[in-house]
Protein backbone atom coordinates (compact mmCIF):
# COMPACT_ATOMS: atom_id res chain seq x y z
CA UNK A 1 0.00 0.00 0.00
CA UNK A 2 2.86 2.38 0.85
CA UNK A 3 4.57 1.55 -2.46
CA UNK A 4 1.34 2.18 -4.34
CA UNK A 5 0.92 5.53 -2.59
CA UNK A 6 4.43 6.57 -3.56
CA UNK A 7 3.68 5.73 -7.17
CA UNK A 8 0.43 7.65 -7.05
CA UNK A 9 2.39 10.65 -5.86
CA UNK A 10 4.88 10.01 -8.68
CA UNK A 11 7.85 10.17 -6.26
CA UNK A 12 9.90 7.53 -8.14
CA UNK A 13 12.88 9.64 -9.19
CA UNK A 14 15.35 7.44 -7.27
CA UNK A 15 14.41 4.24 -9.09
CA UNK A 16 15.75 2.75 -12.31
CA UNK A 17 12.96 2.19 -14.84
CA UNK A 18 12.93 0.14 -17.99
CA UNK A 19 11.51 1.74 -21.12
CA UNK A 20 9.34 -1.30 -21.79
CA UNK A 21 6.17 -1.57 -19.76
CA UNK A 22 2.43 -2.20 -19.73
CA UNK A 23 -0.46 -0.89 -17.66
CA UNK A 24 -4.22 -1.39 -17.88
CA UNK A 25 -7.22 -0.04 -16.00
CA UNK A 26 -10.96 -0.51 -16.32
CA UNK A 27 -13.72 1.57 -14.76
CA UNK A 28 -17.29 0.31 -15.11
CA UNK A 29 -20.50 1.68 -13.62
CA UNK A 30 -24.18 1.94 -14.60
CA UNK A 31 -23.52 4.81 -17.01
CA UNK A 32 -20.26 4.01 -18.77
CA UNK A 33 -17.24 1.76 -19.23
CA UNK A 34 -13.74 3.14 -19.71
CA UNK A 35 -10.69 0.98 -20.47
CA UNK A 36 -7.19 2.47 -20.73
CA UNK A 37 -4.15 0.51 -21.86
CA UNK A 38 -0.59 1.89 -21.95
CA UNK A 39 2.38 0.07 -23.43
CA UNK A 40 5.86 1.21 -24.40
CA UNK A 41 9.07 0.07 -26.06
CA UNK A 42 12.52 1.61 -26.41
CA UNK A 43 12.91 5.01 -28.02
CA UNK A 44 15.53 7.74 -27.82
CA UNK A 45 12.92 10.37 -26.91
CA UNK A 46 9.35 10.40 -25.64
CA UNK A 47 7.11 9.53 -28.59
CA UNK A 48 3.51 9.28 -27.41
CA UNK A 49 0.64 8.06 -29.57
CA UNK A 50 -2.86 8.43 -28.06
CA UNK A 51 -5.77 6.61 -29.69
CA UNK A 52 -9.19 7.80 -28.54
CA UNK A 53 -12.81 7.29 -29.58
CA UNK A 54 -14.00 10.20 -31.70
CA UNK A 55 -16.24 11.59 -28.98
CA UNK A 56 -13.28 11.85 -26.58
CA UNK A 57 -10.78 13.47 -28.97
CA UNK A 58 -10.92 16.78 -27.13
CA UNK A 59 -9.31 15.09 -24.09
CA UNK A 60 -6.11 14.15 -25.94
CA UNK A 61 -4.02 17.08 -24.69
CA UNK A 62 -5.23 16.47 -21.13
CA UNK A 63 -4.08 12.86 -21.35
CA UNK A 64 -0.69 13.78 -22.84
CA UNK A 65 -0.02 16.38 -20.16
CA UNK A 66 -1.04 13.96 -17.43
CA UNK A 67 1.20 11.15 -18.72
CA UNK A 68 4.23 13.45 -19.00
CA UNK A 69 4.40 13.36 -15.22
CA UNK A 70 4.84 9.57 -15.39
CA UNK A 71 6.89 9.03 -18.56
CA UNK A 72 10.11 10.70 -19.76
CA UNK A 73 11.29 8.38 -22.56
CA UNK A 74 10.00 5.58 -24.77
CA UNK A 75 7.68 4.94 -27.69
CA UNK A 76 4.36 4.96 -25.86
CA UNK A 77 1.00 3.80 -27.21
CA UNK A 78 -2.13 4.75 -25.26
CA UNK A 79 -5.45 3.11 -26.12
CA UNK A 80 -8.74 4.36 -24.68
CA UNK A 81 -11.99 2.41 -25.10
CA UNK A 82 -15.29 4.00 -24.12
CA UNK A 83 -18.85 2.70 -23.90
CA UNK A 84 -21.81 4.86 -22.86
CA UNK A 85 -24.74 2.95 -21.31
CA UNK A 86 -27.02 5.95 -20.86
CA UNK A 87 -30.01 6.48 -23.17
CA UNK A 88 -30.52 10.15 -22.42
CA UNK A 89 -27.53 11.14 -24.51
CA UNK A 90 -29.36 10.49 -27.82
CA UNK A 91 -32.19 12.69 -29.17
CA UNK A 92 -34.26 12.96 -32.35
CA UNK A 93 -33.72 16.02 -34.52
CA UNK A 94 -36.33 17.25 -37.06
CA UNK A 95 -34.68 18.88 -40.09
CA UNK A 96 -37.40 21.27 -41.32
CA UNK A 97 -35.45 22.68 -44.28
CA UNK A 98 -34.80 19.23 -45.71
CA UNK A 99 -38.48 18.27 -45.31
CA UNK A 100 -39.50 21.48 -47.13
CA UNK A 101 -37.25 20.61 -50.05
CA UNK A 102 -38.80 17.16 -50.33
CA UNK A 103 -42.32 18.66 -50.33
CA UNK A 104 -41.38 21.27 -52.95
CA UNK A 105 -39.95 18.67 -55.28
CA UNK A 106 -42.97 16.41 -54.81
CA UNK A 107 -45.30 19.34 -55.70
CA UNK A 108 -43.20 20.03 -58.77
CA UNK A 109 -43.33 16.38 -59.78
CA UNK A 110 -47.14 16.30 -59.42
CA UNK A 111 -47.47 19.33 -61.71
CA UNK A 112 -45.00 18.01 -64.28
CA UNK A 113 -46.88 14.75 -64.69
CA UNK A 114 -50.37 16.04 -63.90
CA UNK A 115 -50.86 13.57 -61.06
CA UNK A 116 -52.31 13.84 -57.59
CA UNK A 117 -49.92 14.86 -54.86
CA UNK A 118 -50.93 12.61 -51.99
CA UNK A 119 -47.94 13.43 -49.81
CA UNK A 120 -48.38 13.13 -46.02
CA UNK A 121 -46.24 13.50 -42.95
CA UNK A 122 -45.71 9.76 -42.61
CA UNK A 123 -44.24 9.59 -46.11
CA UNK A 124 -42.03 12.67 -45.65
CA UNK A 125 -40.80 11.38 -42.31
CA UNK A 126 -39.40 8.28 -44.01
CA UNK A 127 -37.14 10.25 -46.32
CA UNK A 128 -33.41 10.40 -45.45
CA UNK A 129 -32.21 13.13 -43.08
CA UNK A 130 -35.71 14.43 -42.24
CA UNK A 131 -35.36 12.85 -38.83
CA UNK A 132 -31.87 12.12 -37.45
CA UNK A 133 -30.50 10.83 -34.17
CA UNK A 134 -28.01 13.10 -32.50
CA UNK A 135 -25.76 12.29 -29.58
CA UNK A 136 -26.06 14.86 -26.85
CA UNK A 137 -22.74 16.07 -25.48
CA UNK A 138 -22.14 14.74 -22.00
CA UNK A 139 -20.83 16.63 -19.03
CA UNK A 140 -17.14 17.13 -19.95
CA UNK A 141 -16.02 17.58 -16.36
CA UNK A 142 -17.78 14.40 -15.28
CA UNK A 143 -16.38 12.36 -18.19
CA UNK A 144 -12.88 13.73 -17.64
CA UNK A 145 -13.10 12.80 -13.97
CA UNK A 146 -13.68 9.14 -14.85
CA UNK A 147 -11.16 9.22 -17.72
CA UNK A 148 -8.46 10.83 -15.58
CA UNK A 149 -8.94 8.21 -12.89
CA UNK A 150 -8.59 5.43 -15.47
CA UNK A 151 -5.49 7.00 -17.06
CA UNK A 152 -3.79 7.51 -13.69
CA UNK A 153 -4.50 3.93 -12.62
CA UNK A 154 -3.14 2.55 -15.91
CA UNK A 155 -0.10 4.85 -15.67
CA UNK A 156 0.60 3.71 -12.11
CA UNK A 157 0.55 0.05 -13.14
CA UNK A 158 2.64 0.95 -16.18
CA UNK A 159 5.30 2.59 -13.99
CA UNK A 160 5.22 -0.39 -11.61
CA UNK A 161 6.01 -2.75 -14.48
CA UNK A 162 8.83 -0.46 -15.63
CA UNK A 163 10.33 -0.34 -12.15
CA UNK A 164 10.16 -4.12 -11.77
CA UNK A 165 11.97 -4.59 -15.07
CA UNK A 166 14.33 -1.75 -14.12
CA UNK A 167 15.37 -3.63 -10.96
CA UNK A 168 16.30 -6.64 -13.10
CA UNK A 169 18.26 -4.42 -15.50
CA UNK A 170 20.10 -2.75 -12.63
CA UNK A 171 21.13 -6.07 -11.08
CA UNK A 172 22.35 -7.38 -14.43
CA UNK A 173 24.29 -4.18 -15.16
CA UNK A 174 25.96 -4.12 -11.73
CA UNK A 175 27.13 -7.71 -12.27
CA UNK A 176 28.54 -6.84 -15.69
CA UNK A 177 30.26 -3.71 -14.35
CA UNK A 178 31.88 -5.70 -11.52
CA UNK A 179 33.14 -8.20 -14.10
CA UNK A 180 34.54 -5.33 -16.19
CA UNK A 181 36.28 -3.92 -13.11
CA UNK A 182 37.97 -7.28 -12.58
CA UNK A 183 39.19 -7.29 -16.18
CA UNK A 184 40.58 -3.78 -15.85
CA UNK A 185 42.38 -4.78 -12.64
CA UNK A 186 44.01 -7.72 -14.44
CA UNK A 187 45.19 -5.42 -17.24
CA UNK A 188 46.52 -2.98 -14.65
CA UNK A 189 48.45 -5.76 -12.89
CA UNK A 190 49.85 -7.18 -16.13
CA UNK A 191 51.02 -3.86 -17.62
CA UNK A 192 54.27 -3.52 -15.57
CA UNK A 193 55.16 -7.11 -16.50
CA UNK A 194 55.11 -6.13 -20.19
CA UNK A 195 57.72 -3.41 -19.59
CA UNK A 196 59.93 -5.75 -17.53
CA UNK A 197 59.64 -8.47 -20.16
CA UNK A 198 60.53 -6.01 -22.93
CA UNK A 199 63.61 -4.82 -21.03
CA UNK A 200 64.80 -8.40 -20.51
CA UNK A 201 64.27 -9.33 -24.18
CA UNK A 202 65.98 -6.12 -25.33
CA UNK A 203 68.96 -6.80 -23.08
CA UNK A 204 69.27 -10.37 -24.34
CA UNK A 205 69.01 -9.24 -27.97
CA UNK A 206 71.69 -6.58 -27.56
CA UNK A 207 73.85 -9.10 -25.76
CA UNK A 208 73.58 -11.52 -28.67
CA UNK A 209 74.47 -8.82 -31.20
CA UNK A 210 77.45 -7.56 -29.23
CA UNK A 211 78.75 -10.57 -27.34
CA UNK A 212 82.20 -9.16 -26.89
CA UNK A 213 81.16 -5.55 -26.37
CA UNK A 214 80.06 -3.94 -23.13
CA UNK A 215 76.30 -3.26 -23.10
CA UNK A 216 75.33 0.39 -22.75
CA UNK A 217 72.86 0.23 -19.86
CA UNK A 218 71.89 3.88 -20.33
CA UNK A 219 70.90 3.25 -23.95
CA UNK A 220 68.82 0.25 -22.96
CA UNK A 221 67.13 2.30 -20.23
CA UNK A 222 66.30 5.01 -22.75
CA UNK A 223 64.80 2.48 -25.18
CA UNK A 224 62.74 0.96 -22.37
CA UNK A 225 61.39 4.39 -21.40
CA UNK A 226 60.42 5.12 -25.01
CA UNK A 227 58.73 1.73 -25.30
CA UNK A 228 56.98 2.14 -21.95
CA UNK A 229 55.60 5.50 -23.02
CA UNK A 230 54.12 3.93 -26.14
CA UNK A 231 52.43 1.03 -24.39
CA UNK A 232 51.54 2.75 -21.10
CA UNK A 233 47.79 2.44 -20.36
CA UNK A 234 47.78 4.03 -16.91
CA UNK A 235 45.54 6.93 -17.98
CA UNK A 236 43.13 4.59 -19.78
CA UNK A 237 42.97 2.33 -16.71
CA UNK A 238 42.21 5.28 -14.42
CA UNK A 239 39.45 6.54 -16.73
CA UNK A 240 37.95 3.09 -17.20
CA UNK A 241 37.78 2.55 -13.45
CA UNK A 242 36.26 6.00 -13.01
CA UNK A 243 33.63 5.37 -15.70
CA UNK A 244 32.72 1.97 -14.25
CA UNK A 245 32.39 3.27 -10.69
CA UNK A 246 30.52 6.33 -11.97
CA UNK A 247 28.05 4.12 -13.81
CA UNK A 248 27.42 2.06 -10.68
CA UNK A 249 26.86 5.22 -8.65
CA UNK A 250 24.39 6.60 -11.22
CA UNK A 251 22.48 3.32 -11.17
CA UNK A 252 22.24 3.53 -7.38
CA UNK A 253 21.03 7.14 -7.52
CA UNK A 254 18.41 6.19 -10.13
CA UNK A 255 16.07 8.39 -12.11
CA UNK A 256 15.84 8.95 -15.86
CA UNK A 257 19.55 8.25 -16.49
CA UNK A 258 19.47 6.29 -19.75
CA UNK A 259 21.00 9.00 -21.93
CA UNK A 260 23.75 9.81 -19.42
CA UNK A 261 24.69 6.13 -19.10
CA UNK A 262 24.74 5.70 -22.86
CA UNK A 263 27.29 8.53 -23.15
CA UNK A 264 29.49 6.99 -20.44
CA UNK A 265 29.34 3.60 -22.18
CA UNK A 266 30.64 5.25 -25.35
CA UNK A 267 33.53 6.73 -23.37
CA UNK A 268 34.33 3.33 -21.83
CA UNK A 269 34.39 1.78 -25.29
CA UNK A 270 36.81 4.49 -26.48
CA UNK A 271 39.20 3.84 -23.58
CA UNK A 272 39.02 0.07 -24.16
CA UNK A 273 39.88 0.59 -27.85
CA UNK A 274 42.93 2.70 -26.92
CA UNK A 275 44.06 0.08 -24.39
CA UNK A 276 43.71 -2.66 -26.98
CA UNK A 277 45.62 -0.69 -29.62
CA UNK A 278 48.58 -0.19 -27.23
CA UNK A 279 48.73 -3.80 -26.16
CA UNK A 280 51.70 -5.94 -27.22
CA UNK A 281 50.67 -8.84 -25.02
CA UNK A 282 48.41 -11.58 -26.35
CA UNK A 283 47.01 -12.13 -22.87
CA UNK A 284 46.11 -8.46 -22.40
CA UNK A 285 44.69 -8.32 -25.94
CA UNK A 286 42.40 -11.25 -25.14
CA UNK A 287 41.26 -9.52 -21.93
CA UNK A 288 40.78 -6.27 -23.87
CA UNK A 289 38.57 -8.01 -26.42
CA UNK A 290 36.50 -9.55 -23.61
CA UNK A 291 36.27 -6.11 -22.00
CA UNK A 292 34.98 -4.54 -25.22
CA UNK A 293 32.42 -7.34 -25.57
CA UNK A 294 31.21 -6.74 -22.02
CA UNK A 295 31.01 -2.97 -22.61
CA UNK A 296 28.87 -3.60 -25.68
CA UNK A 297 26.54 -5.81 -23.62
CA UNK A 298 26.28 -3.05 -21.02
CA UNK A 299 25.50 -0.51 -23.71
CA UNK A 300 22.76 -2.71 -25.15
CA UNK A 301 21.18 -3.03 -21.71
CA UNK A 302 21.44 0.72 -21.14
CA UNK A 303 19.31 1.24 -24.25
CA UNK A 304 16.45 -0.29 -22.23
CA UNK A 305 16.69 2.25 -19.40
CA UNK A 306 14.46 5.34 -19.35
Amino acid sequence: MIFYYILREKQVTNLIKSMTGFGRSEIVNDERKIVVEIKAVNHRYCDMNVKLPKKLNYFENNIRNLLKTYIQRGKVDVFVFYEDYTKSNVCVKYNKDIAAEYIAYLDSMAKDFNIENNVNTTLIGRFPEVFTLEEQPGDEDEIWGYLKEAVEEAATKFVESRIKEGDNLKADLIAKLDNMLSMVSVIEAKSPEIIADYKQRLTEKVGELAANTQIDEQRIATEVVIYADKVCVDEEIVRLKSHIEGTKQILEEGGAVGRKLDFIAQEMNREANTTLSKSTSLEISDIGIDLKTEIEKVREQIQNIE
